[in-house]
């Protein structure tokens, strides 16, 4: 009888503990590699300008994170760059530069949202370069306004 109720103990410690430890992530093989990347964050999203490499703007980004509650926590530096990114990549971009955020809003639709500004880029490809294309130069986060972003997020149409 003792080694039976052993082993019953034993069982459920090993489901409860099974239960309570998240599974890990598992990276797929055929991961996208990125032109760049942010080694903290794991995304090309970067809060400074990138000097060392010509590039061509692809737009400006607007992101916005929002809180579950009331009291749900900030949302966190990576969650807002992987916001921030997702937009971004969509426009085609190789990189989101100069990115800024505040501290959450609570308003009539949210308990509190993150917003979250800065610029996609593109790198000029060598032909460019050899072609004497210019690179550009982002704007400095100190200098956004709404204006800046009023067409947020748009992927740019193809010039014919």
């Amino acid at each position: 009888m003792g080694v039976v109720l052993k082993t019953k103990i034993l069982t459920a410690a090993l489901v409860a503990a099974s239960l309570s430890v998240p599974a890990l992530p598992v990276m797929a093989d055929d991961h996208e590699e990125y032109v760049v990347v942010n080694e903290e964050m794991g995304v090309p999203v970067f809060p400074y300008d990138i000097t060392d490499k010509p590039y061509k703007i692809v737009g400006p980004v607007s992101a916005g994170v929002r809180k579950a509650t009331i009291f749900s926590k900030e949302p966190s530096q990576q969650k807002i760059y992987n916001e921030v990114w997702e937009r971004g990549e969509k426009m085609g971009a190789d990189a989101v530069i100069n990115v800024t955020y505040g501290e959450s809003k609570v308003s009539l639709d949210s308990w509190g949202k993150t917003r979250a500004l800065g610029f996609a880029i593109k790198f000029l490809t060598e032909e460019e370069i050899a072609a004497g294309v210019q690179g550009e130069t982002a704007p400095a986060p100190e200098t956004y306004d709404k204006e800046m972003f009023k067409g947020a997020n748009k992927k740019p149409k193809k010039k014919k």
